[in-house]
């Protein structure tokens, strides 16, 4: 069954865009039984159509749709009767995935609604406890924090110089338009938005909250340099109303609608005189119960990740390790790999030093195959100088253009690299693939689904299995 959720992050990926469909309960029939356990046509009905919907381009009818689904729920069995359902690791991972179907419905736009309230007014108390908001214009003349003492001079002076020109009437913001040196705030005429205690340096704040509205202050040094403030007023915090919005982002951006979430369970929970877990499974029970469609998709979630973890053991990456069955397989399916022209099994490759040409060629030429790139790597490139730049794999004709030039005698131009001008191909020009690793992926492929189709073909042997041909037809 290897395009039937044959990978996990296919299955996991087709469960979480699929939309919520809708079956009538009042007359739901066993469609088949599986190793004795029946499956209701509901939940047939519910994979079916989430696996053949309008955008699959290999749609299955109703009848070829069975066989793919017994499979599925055959692997299902071999993987609890390999017990791998009472594994921590599994446990953990499908506790996550269903708690994510469920958690969200725990809290509603009420509990959203009061954090933010909660979170408004602790930012209210801790703001208007601390002496409110006040809102400055202000100049600055910037000085590194190392400055020379010549530097220090220049703003020092430039800096009284300003502070002279206020004094015999200068308008403040035409003045800071024109020689303050805070980027942010110059083109606004100085203008700072409403700060609060805790935001800016200690020496800017200090003169921000001394002074009254409508008084400017003498020059002062703070780490970024030399200031003036002009006082324009003072306010407690903003009004709930105009920080909503915002809170509410803020709620978003740090994802706390868990930690919300969390507070409910914990809260039902001593209500209810139980736990947490309780609390949420019981809200599980409640939201099946209205919509038969979460419960098929949590059992998804459940079946889907032991068909994983049963089917990777069984078949992937036994297929993967099993070299002995690879090279058997590989001899005996050879015809299946014929190329449909000649491939260069080798490496292209460009050097600094012309010498290394030779070089190359000598230190690879007695290996096999899979040891030349390390080989190459620790002899030419092991320094932070790299002698050498390679290619290596079994090319086709278009793969490269060094390669089509001196292998296939085509007529093309091959361009060196910048700084490695000398030029060379090693290898071998074959008709037909001489050993599996020419072929490692297909063979790998090829070999995984003749696992799979042995295993299915022993679990139809192992488990019994009777399908209700008469509610089948009733699928629509």
């Amino acid at each position: 069954m290897n395009n039937f959720l044959s990978r996990k992050h296919l299955f996991v990926g087709a469960m979480l865009l699929c939309g919520t469909l809708s079956f009538a309960q009042s007359d739901d029939p066993v469609i088949m039984t599986i190793n004795g356990h029946p499956v209701l046509r509901s939940e047939f009905a519910y994979s079916y159509k989430k696996n053949n919907t309008n955008g699959v381009l290999d749609r299955k009818s109703v009848r070829d749709y069975v066989p793919l689904f017994v499979n599925y729920k055959l692997k299902v069995e071999a993987a609890k009767d390999a017990h791998l359902d009472t594994l921590s690791s599994y446990q953990k991972e499908f506790a996550c995935y269903r708690d994510q179907q469920i958690r969200p419905a725990m809290i509603d736009s009420t509990d959203i609604e009061a954090e933010a309230r909660k979170i408004y007014e602790e930012t209210r108390q801790r703001i208007d406890g601390n002496g409110g908001m006040v809102r400055v214009s202000h100049i600055l003349i910037a000085m590194k924090q190392k400055a020379t003492p010549d530097e220090e001079k220049v703003a020092k002076q430039r800096i009284d110089s300003v502070y002279t020109a206020l004094q015999q009437g200068a308008d403040f913001a035409a003045l800071a338009r024109k020689v303050s040196q805070d980027p942010g705030s110059a083109s606004e005429g100085g203008q700072l938005p409403w700060i609060v205690k805790g935001q800016t340096f200690q020496e800017f704040e200090n003169q921000a909250w001394s002074l009254k509205d409508g008084q400017m202050s003498k020059p002062f040094l703070s780490p970024a340099g030399w200031h003036i403030i002009l006082r324009q007023g003072h306010q407690l915090f903003f009004s709930y109303d105009s920080q909503r919005a915002d809170i509410l982002r803020f709620i978003d951006q740090r994802n706390l609608r868990e930690q919300i979430i969390n507070q409910k369970l914990d809260t039902l929970a001593k209500e209810h005189h139980t736990t947490p877990d309780a609390v949420l499974a019981a809200k599980r029970k409640e939201m099946e119960k209205q919509d038969p469609n979460l419960k098929y998709l949590i059992q998804e979630y459940h079946d889907g990740l032991l068909l994983f973890a049963i089917a990777d053991s069984v078949v992937w990456e036994k297929a993967k390790n099993d070299e002995a069955g690879l090279e058997q397989y590989f001899r005996k399916n050879r015809k299946r790999y014929r190329w449909d022209a000649p491939r260069f099994k080798g490496i292209a490759y460009c050097t600094r030093a012309q010498e290394d040409i030779a070089n190359v060629k000598n230190t690879v030429k007695k290996l096999p195959f899979s040891q030349w790139a390390e080989k190459l790597r620790t002899t030419f490139n092991a320094d932070s100088v790299l002698r050498i730049r390679v290619e290596k794999g079994i090319f086709r004709m278009g793969d490269n253009a060094l390669v089509d030039k001196e292998v296939f005698g085509k007529d093309t131009i091959a361009k060196p690299v910048k700084d490695y001008p000398y030029m060379a191909v090693y290898g071998k020009k074959l008709k037909a693939p001489k050993e599996m690793d020419d072929v490692r992926e297909l063979v790998v492929a090829d070999y995984q689904d003749a696992l799979e189709k042995e295993w299915v073909e022993q679990l139809r042997r192992k488990y019994p299995v009777t399908v209700n041909e008469a509610v089948v037809d009733t699928v629509k």
